[in-house]
């Protein structure tokens, strides 16, 4: 009994009905729950939606995007005029479809390209399963966060299978996304072709960024930029985030900074890329993407918990792509349990609100797993291989380099 129930949690067409379901649910929860109340305002419990659906009115109407707007929304917005432009897809529609249908996005992104992972179907099935509950706080959110993951996920897939032109585009629109999907192109160094892949982003660059001229004069757009630069700089320094500055924060009571930290751990991540005579090990480039994943969000001082969809992927990858260890799976164990649900209503209020969350133990799981996947990056032999249990039949072994 026990075997089937198993064997279903694990089928991919069962999993998609489930990341379906999810999204649909988290959609219409956030449209039928009663208004928040913000500065006294009543808002919406999707914010985040309806600041990018009228991103695409204010683009549309040569407003400024990157101020607030009391009056519609909370927050700022803060992602590219491109991306503004993209949601004028859904903002004419009612929010109860055009929520569902951006949290299916997000959802479908992810499970697409989980599925392009050189890992058996039984395997990417767990991963699937393991990220579950961080997707449906993501997704509760409507956040962008499973789309963003999804992308950088989904240009490594494309870049094992030499589709050089298809990874670019994903990793772009990722960047135009949210600008630290930028970390992806480091994927690049890896295979052959890079000149090919430098001229594709280029081109990819230039045609998403003229796209909202197709509905704003160029001056506008360019002023539209200027705007975004002027409020993410003023937004650098506003908050500590669910991060390795918010964890020394709260813990060890580091108030200055945040510059010194996340210039270390630049520093850090980009040290295992000296290892150029790795580039062509699969476990090597399977290791670098999950570092990639977890360390653009710990070290993010906008971090908050919906973004830990991205972070708690990577610790899947990590665990899937390396041989099973009792404490491996201690680790993997404690980042579910402390970091997908200690933040969940599944954990009692007052623990969440008196330990949880001032201490910033969300982040801390996956900072443990980011210093041994940096550390396993850097003693990494050259023979090593994927577990054979986990590895795809049809994953590439070998990739030549330049």
């Amino acid at each position: 009994m026990l075997q089937r129930i198993k064997a279903l949690l694990l089928q991919q067409r069962f999993l998609l009905v489930v990341y379906i379901v999810l999204a649909l649910i988290a959609g219409i929860q956030l449209v039928l729950l009663a208004p928040q109340f913000f500065a006294g305002k009543p808002y919406t419990n999707y914010n985040n939606y309806v600041i990018f659906r009228q991103s695409f009115f204010h683009l549309v109407r040569g407003l400024n995007m990157y101020i607030p707007y009391p009056d519609e929304q909370w927050d700022l917005y803060k992602y590219s005029p491109t991306f503004a432009l993209a949601m004028g897809l859904l903002a004419h529609l009612p929010d109860i479809i055009g929520l569902c249908l951006w949290n299916l996005l997000n959802a479908l992104t992810l499970f697409a390209a989980i599925r392009m992972l050189p890992f058996t179907r039984k395997v990417q099935g767990w991963l699937m399963l393991f990220i579950a509950l961080e997707l449906l706080t993501s997704l509760q959110n409507a956040q962008s966060n499973g789309l963003l993951c999804g992308l950088i996920i989904a240009a490594y897939g494309c870049m094992e299978q030499k589709k050089l032109l298809w990874a670019a585009l994903w990793l772009v629109a990722a960047t135009f996304i949210k600008v630290y999907g930028a970390i992806g192109f480091c994927l690049f160094l890896f295979y052959p072709g890079r000149l090919k892949f430098i001229l594709y982003a280029f081109l990819c660059i230039v045609v998403l960024a003229a796209m909202p001229l197709a509905v704003t004069p160029f001056h506008t757009l360019v002023w539209q930029c200027s705007n975004w630069a002027t409020m993410m700089a003023a937004d650098a320094s506003a908050s500590w985030g669910i991060s390795v500055s918010g964890w020394l924060h709260s813990w060890f009571g580091i108030s200055n900074g945040k510059t010194y930290v996340t210039l270390i751990g630049a520093v850090l991540f980009l040290i295992p890329l000296l290892r150029y005579q790795l580039y062509k090990n699969e476990v090597y480039r399977l290791l670098t993407l999950a570092s990639m994943l977890i360390w653009v969000i710990i070290f993010n001082h906008k971090a908050e918990s919906p973004t830990y969809i991205i972070a708690v992927t990577g610790v899947g990858i990590w665990y899937f792509a390396t041989p099973r260890a009792a404490w491996h799976t201690v680790l993997f164990w404690f980042v579910f349990i402390f970091t997908s649900v200690a933040t969940t209503d599944i954990c009692p209020p007052s623990l969440k609100e008196q330990f949880f969350k001032p201490y910033t133990i969300k982040a801390l799981p996956c900072i443990i797993v980011w210093g041994v996947v940096l550390c396993e990056l850097m003693l990494l032999k050259q023979d090593a291989k994927l577990p054979e249990e986990e590895k795809s039949m049809h994953a590439s072994n070998n990739i030549a380099t330049d």
